[in-house]
């Protein structure tokens, strides 16, 4: 049942819907059709903005709805397997926008964190936040040997805040899931459940420092990226304190140019960082839009805010590289086989058709000029044109794509000429050096090589047990499959609905033997109770047989 606070939510949400002119879309559900004539009646029907394109009235209304939504549409916009691509730009827009809250509170919470007033750990703390986003703010302090330090403090009841929306939106996941075409393969509910996971881990300070602090040490002493170090004797769940970095703002391009910075150099650090980071460590930063990114005046990238990171599995990043190569080399076959290989794409599509449909969406891109063409935009592309052949959406590859739009779109800023494909081969040709070949096995081999011996004392007698077994003629093979599990499932059920036929059959034609011998019977007798016991039994035992 819904809380009353939860129908009050409810009410607001319909509110801004109507408003903003969204109700369209949403009377327009086979749930909502036959209330559709009642919006006529709201006055907000008649006050609501009107004229704006869908995309755009989407995200006001998310705006409007608070933080909580800005950030589930934020997620929406990664995910191009659910969204037009029109709305999916559009919801690529939103920014957390949110008023700070009191710098008096935040010294509360950070004296409550470390049980301790805020004198005995910090100097100088700033009351007035430095930055404010939708989960947490920022603010400066000096440590007590004078170090410059940033505190991160989570927001006052932003959980409870969190729990409610999320609620709804399970709530309205549920009903699209049910109702709407899509809703099955879309999976609207483990959507949610996503984001769910995502932004209660963003309330979890001490991952997200352990987050920084392991690609502090994969960049350790790199002149390309610097992570700023995690100060763990002040650092909380709810307080993250850690060194204050200076830098100019990426988006900055004029105080870039200012300082001379050689821009093509800087686009191009932007795509060795992410790939180093993908190829190399298997953890890569998914949230480098303009606004984590700082330069310093030597062309070093400064990364910040860790909440949100991404890896890939052995296999993820054999078949993504795999694919990246035959992409940029225009094998559409390869690309299309490999999708297959990996079970992006049901075991059953067709490789020809698949292929066909990759390149419909690569070849007019391809010929634009290479300043033109945005290769996480043709990802994109091909999640979208996926969804005719059932592709199942890895999340860590929408990480993948999500980051690799972010370090395209500031490369591209920074340097309209970058061409993506020339700068990242040099990276993916060296990690395939590193996996295949002679070093590559040793490598693998020495890697593996204590675990060999551990199991090596016991493959004699493993071996043993089983050729006794088959001497013995007691070796069994066990084959499971699915599909053959559904076929004998299949085959019990026409086997009991036999049955049933049967009974029912000899018991309806028992009962008309017995009804032509017992014609002349009162109705009242026993033996015409017999007749109508036995129809009636046999009827039961047939509609039996019918049932699917």
């Amino acid at each position: 049942m819904i809380s009353p606070k939860l129908l009050i939510r409810l009410l607001q949400i319909n509110w801004i819907l109507v408003f903003h002119g969204l109700d369209k879309l949403v009377l327009s559900t086979p749930l909502f059709r036959p209330l559709r004539f009642f919006a006529y009646l709201s006055p907000n029907f008649w006050l609501r903005k009107k004229h704006a394109p869908r995309a755009v009235r989407i995200r006001r209304a998310l705006e409007d709805l608070g933080p909580i939504f800005v950030k589930f549409g934020q997620a929406l916009s990664t995910r191009p397997d659910l969204l037009a691509e029109d709305i999916a730009h559009e919801l690529a827009k939103l920014q957390d926008d949110v008023p700070p809250f009191s710098g008096v509170e935040a010294r509360k919470i950070i004296e409550h964190s470390l049980g301790k007033p805020i004198h005995e750990s910090f100097n100088n703390f700033d009351e007035t936040p430095l930055a404010s986003a939708s989960v947490a703010q920022v603010h400066t302090a000096k440590l007590l040997d004078g170090q410059d330090v940033v505190i991160k403090v989570i927001r006052p009841d932003i959980e409870k805040t969190i729990h409610n929306d999320v609620a709804i939106m399970y709530e309205i996941a549920k009903l699209a899931e049910k109702h709407w075409t899509l809703g099955k393969r879309l999976r609207p509910v483990d959507v949610v459940a996503e984001f769910e996971k995502t932004i209660l881990d963003e309330l979890d300070l001490i991952r997200e420092g352990a987050n920084a602090s392991e690609l502090r040490r994969n960049f350790e002493n790199s002149d390309i990226l610097y992570i700023p170090r995690i100060h763990w004797d002040w650092s909380r769940q709810k307080v993250l304190v850690m060194e204050r970095i200076y830098g100019t703002p990426i988006g900055n391009i004029e105080q870039l140019r200012r300082e001379n910075i050689d821009f093509k150099s800087l686009a191009e650090r932007g795509v060795e960082i992410f790939f180093t980071q993908v190829l190399r460590d298997n953890f890569f930063h998914a949230d480098m839009h303009p606004g984590n990114i700082f330069v310093t005046p030597n062309s070093t990238y400064i990364a910040i805010d860790f909440g949100i990171v991404g890896s890939l599995t052995t296999a993820d990043q054999h078949y993504l590289a795999n694919n990246l190569l035959a992409f940029f080399n225009r094998d559409y076959r390869r690309v299309a086989e490999l999708h297959v290989e990996s079970g992006w794409v049901p075991k059953s599509t067709r490789v020809d058709e698949l292929e066909s449909g990759i390149r419909a969406v690569c070849e007019p891109i391809f010929e634009k000029p290479i300043s033109e063409i945005s290769y996480g935009q043709l990802l994109l592309r091909l999640f979208q044109a996926a969804r005719r052949f059932n592709a199942e959406v890895q999340p860590q590859l929408v990480l993948f794509q999500k980051t690799l739009l972010n370090i395209e779109g500031l490369g591209r800023e920074l340097y309209p000429s970058l061409d993506l494909w020339q700068t990242a081969k040099p990276y993916l040709e060296n990690w395939f050096k590193q996996q295949v070949g002679p070093k590559a096995t040793l490598k693998k081999v020495r890697k593996h090589l204590p675990e060999f011996a551990d199991q090596l004392p016991e493959i004699p007698g493993l071996a043993h047990q089983t050729l006794k077994k088959a001497v013995d003629g007691e070796l069994e093979l066990q084959w499971k499959s699915k599909q053959l599990e559904e076929i004998q499932l299949q085959l019990q059920r026409n086997q009991q609905k036999s049955i049933y036929a049967i009974v029912g059959g000899s018991f309806m034609i028992c009962a008309a033997i017995l009804l032509g011998l017992s014609h002349q019977l009162p109705a009242s007798s026993p033996q015409s109770s017999i007749v109508w016991a036995a129809g009636g039994f046999g009827g039961i035992f047939l509609l039996l047989s019918l049932k699917p």
